[in-house]
C-alpha cells in the first residue's frame, strides 16, 4: 500500500467530484510509477557482481541486463513492480549450479535502469530483445507482474520451452482493481484512470483489457507451465494464479504454499528447488516435489 494512502484517498475523492479530469490525471500518475526504486540486498550482492552487465535501450531508456553463466541454455528471469532483477539470487545460483546461464534484468524506473515508469509494452520489448540476443530460452522465471508480461511476450513471438510463475498477476484488470481498492478510490476515479490509461498508456492498442491476460489464447503460449501462489498472498490474491492454471489446462500445475507472503517466496528454499528443476526439466516433466499441487478449478 501507499504509505500516502490515506490522504490520497481523501483529498483525490474528494477532487473527483469537482474535478474529475484532474483526479484522474493525479491517480494516472501514480498509477504508472513504481513505488520507489529497489536496492541491492546484502545478500544479493555478491551473485550480482559476478554478473557480465549489459545495456539496451526501449524508447530512449537505458536498460541494464545481468547474464551469467557460459551463455549456453538461457534461462530468462523477469522481475516484479517496484522490484529489481537481482531479487531472483537464490534462481541464479541454482541455474548455474546446473549448467544453465541465468539473464535478468532492471526494467525502466527499477533497479539500476533509466527512467521514471514502466509499461507492460516496454516489458515485451525487453524480453524481445534479450531472446534475440541469447535465443530461445530454456524457460522464463517470472514474479507477479513479470507473469503477465511473460505471457504477452511469448504470445507475440517469444520462444521458451517452459514458464515458471511465482506470485503472479494473470490479468491488467486485476492491476486497476487492487489498485483502487488499495488507495480506497471511488469507481468514478476507477473509470477517469481506466480512460487515461487506454488514451495516455496504451494509445493505439486496441482491446488491452483483453489481450492483456492470461487466459487470452492461451493455445499460442503452448508450453508448461508451473505456477507457485501463497495464500497469504497479500499484494497478488491466489486467484490470480488460480486464473493462469485454469486458462492453460493440463498443461498448467499451481502449486500453493503457506507462510511465505508475496517476497519472501522468491527465496524460499524448496520453491526455488522444485522451479528450477522444473525449469531444466524435459517438456514432458514437471516436478513438483513436497508441495501438495491445487488443481485448476
Amino acid at each position: 500500500m501507499h504509505p500516502l494512502a490515506p490522504l490520497l484517498r481523501t483529498v483525490l475523492n474528494a477532487t473527483s467530484h469537482i474535478a474529475p479530469g484532474l483526479a484522474g490525471r493525479a491517480v494516472f500518475a501514480l498509477f504508472a510509477r513504481p513505488l520507489g526504486r529497489s536496492r541491492p540486498r546484502p545478500s544479493e550482492r555478491e551473485v550480482l557482481a559476478q554478473a557480465r552487465a549489459g545495456r539496451l535501450t526501449v524508447n530512449g531508456k537505458r536498460v541494464v541486463t545481468y547474464t551469467w553463466g557460459d551463455g549456453e541454455r538461457p534461462v530468462l528471469l523477469v522481475h516484479g513492480w517496484s522490484s529489481r532483477g537481482s531479487r531472483f539470487t537464490d534462481f541464479v545460483t541454482a541455474l548455474r549450479d546446473r549448467g544453465y546461464s541465468p539473464v535478468a534484468f532492471d526494467a525502466p524506473g527499477h533497479g539500476d535502469s533509466e527512467g521514471r515508469a514502466t509499461t507492460i509494452l516496454e516489458y515485451r520489448e525487453i524480453i524481445r530483445k534479450l531472446h534475440a540476443r541469447h535465443g530461445d530460452f530454456e524457460a522464463v522465471v517470472a514474479h507477479s507482474f513479470g507473469v503477465l508480461a511473460t505471457f504477452f511476450a511469448l504470445r507475440d513471438g517469444v520462444v521458451a520451452r517452459r514458464i515458471v510463475g511465482v506470485g503472479g498477476v494473470g490479468s491488467f484488470d486485476y492491476l486497476v482493481d487492487g489498485f483502487c481498492a488499495g488507495l480506497g478510490l471511488r469507481d468514478r476515479l476507477k473509470h477517469e484512470l481506466r480512460r487515461h490509461i487506454e488514451g495516455l498508456l496504451f494509445p493505439g492498442e486496441p482491446g488491452i483489457w483483453q489481450r492483456f491476460n492470461v487466459a487470452y489464447r492461451p493455445e499460442e503460449v503452448g508450453v508448461p507451465v508451473l505456477l507457485f501462489h501463497d495464500e497469504g498472498d497479500d499484494m497478488v490474491p491466489l486467484s490470480q494464479s488460480r486464473l493462469t492454471a485454469a486458462a492453460h489446462g493440463e498443461r498448467a500445475r499451481l502449486v500453493v504454499t503457506r507462510g511465505l507472503g508475496h517476497r519472501r517466496i522468491l527465496a524460499d528454499p524448496q520453491v526455488v528447488a522444485e522451479a528450477v528443476a522444473f525449469a531444466v526439466s524435459g517438456r514432458d516433466e514437471a516436478a513438483v516435489g513436497s508441495h501438495a499441487p491445487d488443481p485448476a478449478p
